[in-house]
């Protein structure tokens, strides 16, 4: 089976809260890992299998800054270096697992299943309005059954909510109205405006004005596998194509999703405004309001999985709409396409 993500990328392996002083365990690019927090609070990522007899590690417990295998008790530094064995005073300098970078940035952590020379925290990418102060909203981790790529799919075509969405979001203006899709080597861009349109229940709740709005939806990719969506409504014909959104209501879709194995993988979102930053019933309601919809699209791209599963031969055709996803999949593949040519050429 061909290889579907690049290995030297950071994915996101957790919110900040999930992590604390207990293990965690977690399947990312089909590798199990267990993530902790030492006594400083500084988060570690090591393999989560025993040198020894294989058991989790995460089958174990935390004593300070180490952990001990539910098994035999070895115990493993935060290096993955093995510091005791039972029983004997000599410590074979081959016990050792896997450690992996970890970096803490806008509320998630960060890892790097790939070659650590190469792990750049500069090329982490960039959600910063989840903890920016002038931002202010909330977000969930959920497992989807399907090839993390069909939820990249999902968000940079955003006409799917017309019909996926019609109850919250979508009306048919999104599926009618134009659109423009640019790009670079590492990102692509899907810009689309809908003016002196009826707002869908989801933000005329939020402007909470009569009349006709111009929505935007900017949607930028960042390969291999993180979406910032730029969304909103204002009054039409205030301005805010322009420039001037002061007159409407404007919130960030944040999703990055982490290959789990090759059919699942997990889906860590928030949806952030910058208006009544202090109001926590808001950032209650639309965190439950947009979890509703991706529950939606949850069972669509589960579907499409099981679909693909039963016809691994059929062949797909595009078409306009599907421009933004297209280039986000060359994108990916061409990160993986370098990968081989490096791992070919040091063989």
């Amino acid at each position: 089976m061909a290889k579907c993500w690049p290995s030297n990328a950071w994915y996101a392996a957790a919110y900040d809260v999930e992590v604390k002083r207990k293990l965690l365990p977690r399947t990312i690019c089909n590798k199990p890992v267990v993530l902790y927090r030492k006594e400083s609070g500084k988060a570690v990522a090591l393999a989560d299998t025993c040198w020894h007899r294989l058991l989790p590690l995460s089958k174990g417990e935390l004593h300070g800054d180490n952990v001990i295998c539910g098994y035999h008790g070895l115990e493993f530094d935060d290096t993955g270096r093995c510091v005791y064995m039972p029983s004997q005073d000599t410590i074979n300098p081959s016990a050792c697992v896997k450690s992996y970078p970890l970096e803490e940035r806008h509320r998630f952590l960060w890892i790097w299943m790939g070659d650590p020379a190469l792990a750049d925290p500069a090329k982490i990418p960039d959600l910063h309005w989840n903890d920016d102060p002038a931002w202010t909203g909330d977000g969930k981790v959920i497992q989807v059954k399907c090839d993390y790529r069909l939820v990249v799919d999902n968000l940079m075509d955003l006409t799917h909510e017309t019909f996926v969405h019609g109850s919250s979001i979508g009306n048919r203006a999104v599926a009618e109205a134009p659109f423009e899709v640019t790009h670079s080597d590492t990102r692509a861009t899907v810009t689309r405006w809908m003016e002196g349109i009826d707002a869908p229940p989801f933000w005329s709740a939020q402007l909470q004005r009569p009349g006709k709005v111009d929505r935007w939806q900017i949607i930028h990719f960042q390969a291999p596998s993180t979406v910032a969506i730029d969304v909103g409504v204002a009054v039409a014909g205030t301005g805010a194509r322009d420039g001037d959104r002061s007159q409407g209501v404007n919130g960030f879709v944040l999703n990055t999703m982490t290959p789990e194995t090759d059919g699942t993988c997990h889906y860590f979102w928030a949806f952030v405004r910058n208006w009544e930053l202090g109001d926590q019933a808001w950032t209650h309601k639309l965190r439950e309001a947009v979890a509703g919809v991706f529950m939606e699209d949850e069972v669509i791209l589960e579907a499409q999985q099981k679909a693909i599963e039963a016809n691994p031969d059929h062949v797909f055709y595009n078409l306009n709409i599907d421009a933004g996803s297209m280039w986000a999949r060359r994108l990916i593949d061409r990160m993986i396409d370098s990968e081989q040519v490096t791992r070919l050429a040091a063989e």
